[in-house]
């Protein structure tokens, strides 16, 4: 009871030593809204990347250099450009839309092919990278987003999230992997560090529970309860949440796809980056002919023939993508993320994840498993707000930035004081690079540039995107790479597209002329 008393006193002392600046979303607004600096980066995946820790066990399944050597697939109906949770989703994705499905076969005479290129090891993107967390935005920003597209589609944007979340933990359950890839259901907390946040996160909270969103099991938590429970002196928010091993779920999807359905197959090459992807002139999109080849990718190793592509290269979408350069359209930014291990052992610390300061800092302890007794290894990722430019146009993930690499050393310790050593150095450090967006939203459906709309012949024809996912993939890149496999089928098909009541339409890169 005497810490409970002494908790403004406390309260006062850790916000003033905090290692990070508070209400830094506004101004990082500005920054992604600017042009890029002189001397246009490289949107390809550097060599020689930080090794992240979702890359310690070595018998994943595909291993990380899986067709990388041999022949290179020359030939395939659909060459999917990108390895993580997005890629992968959607082979899974079209994988189920050929089970029972006799017309796309019947019409070619043999299975659906499908290829997929990784520039480097096998997810070793964002997805790869990122700080573990797969968990439903429950109300943030519900009151702008309302605002600006209307009640319907601020539901929608919480809808894909419980969608996406609700599926996968699904998939991962009736296969039995959740063991293999940790999966735990702790729940979400997310701490308030000023008053102004707690009441922005409040009026969210009140206005999607107002339009009737689906809220799940929300307790806001005084600053005393979770002094008492969690060992932070901040007021907070627990909701649903998840953690998992996110390379170890794509690798689950991965071998999904290749055996759900007889009537697909799906490739995968890995170290083959793609250059460029140039479309072959005589092609017809309107043709009958099914699956048309109608482009030619470009790798160092060869070419591959395809009639249909999908980027699902996120942060690295400009590279293929020039018309996505810049703040309108997919800004690489980079993230941090390291392990360190707690000072105390699990049934002290509980399994709950945690964000705050907006969400820019984020952190959970791994499951102990065989490690019962040890202190467990904590995941936490953010500091960019201490970085200049928030590391917005960084594309370079081989290196750490040393001051936001302080700033997440410090920041544990600092907000849980009884919980964490702060002479304890991180076991691994890593970073990564995201696709951020000025709105928030990924960019999902055809490839649209905007000076080729009024061409005779589009060459983007047969393209499809899913990317610019914000450092908020997990819980949505699933979902999106659903709704582009469905694209890409009702075109094989010549069918409508219906645009599922849990999509936002926002994310749509234009209105399809298929779409009800």
């Amino acid at each position: 009871m005497k810490m409970i008393r002494t908790l403004p006193i406390a309260l006062a002392a850790i916000m003033a030593t905090l290692p990070v600046p508070l209400h830094a979303f506004s101004q990082h607004q500005v920054v992604l809204g600017l042009p890029p600096p002189p001397g246009k980066p490289s949107y390809l995946p550097v060599a020689n990347s930080t090794r992240s820790f979702w890359f310690t066990d070595p018998d994943v399944v595909p291993g990380p250099n899986e067709g990388s050597e041999g022949p290179l697939t020359d030939d395939a109906d659909i060459c999917i450009i990108g390895s993580g949770i997005t890629g992968v989703s959607a082979a899974y994705h079209l994988a189920h839309a050929l089970v029972g499905n006799e017309e796309v076969v019947s019409g070619i005479g043999r299975p659906v092919k499908a290829v997929i290129l990784e520039a480097r090891e096998f997810c070793s993107g964002a997805t790869g990278r990122n700080g573990g967390h797969i968990t439903a935005h429950q109300f943030a920003h519900f009151r702008q987003i309302e605002k600006e597209r209307g009640v319907d589609e601020a539901l929608r944007t919480l809808a894909i999230e419980f969608y996406t979340v609700d599926e996968l933990t699904r998939i991962l359950a009736e296969n039995g992997k959740e063991d293999y890839v940790d999966l735990t259901r702790g729940g979400r907390l997310m701490l308030m560090f000023s008053e102004e946040e707690l009441a922005e996160e409040k009026a969210d909270y009140e206005a999607a529970k107002k339009a009737g969103a689906q809220m799940g099991d929300v307790q806001w938590l005084s600053k005393e309860e979770v002094w008492k429970t969690y060992g932070a002196p901040y007021p907070g928010v627990l909701i649903p949440g998840n953690n998992l091993w996110p390379l170890k779920a794509v690798s689950v999807l991965f071998q999904l796809a290749n055996k759900t359905s007889s009537r697909f197959s799906v490739d995968l090459h890995t170290q083959t980056p793609v250059t460029s992807v140039t479309s072959i002139p005589h092609a017809n999109a309107n043709s009958d002919i099914p699956f048309l080849r109608r482009h030619v990718v470009n790798t160092p190793r060869g070419s591959v023939s395809c009639s249909y592509v999908l980027h699902a290269t996120n942060g690295y979408a400009a590279h293929l993508l020039p018309h996505l350069a810049g703040p309108d359209g997919i800004v690489p930014t980079r993230g941090q993320v390291m392990t360190v291990r707690a000072a105390v052992k699990i049934d002290e610390l509980s399994t709950v994840g945690g964000t705050g300061n907006e969400g820019f800092e984020y952190w959970f302890p791994r499951p102990t498993k065989s490690e019962a007794g040890e202190t467990p290894l904590v995941v936490v990722g953010g500091g960019r707000e201490v970085a200049k430019g928030f590391e917005i146009y960084e594309v370079d993930d081989s290196v750490v930035n040393e001051d936001v690499g302080k700033a997440l050393r410090d920041f544990l310790p600092i907000v849980f004081p009884e919980k964490y050593d702060r002479d304890t150095d991180p076991e691994m450090e890593w970073t990564g690079i995201m696709g951020y967006t000025q709105s928030g939203d990924p960019f999902v459906g055809p490839v649209v540039d905007s000076k080729q709309i009024s061409a005779e012949s589009n060459e983007f024809d047969g393209q499809f995107v899913s990317a610019g996912y914000t450092g908020h993939g997990m819980p949505r890149a699933f979902a999106c790479a659903q709704v582009v496999a469905d694209m890409i089928m009702a075109d094989i098909q010549r069918k409508p597209f219906q645009i599922p009541e849990w999509f936002p339409k926002s994310y749509l890169t234009r209105e399809l002329p298929l779409t009800q």
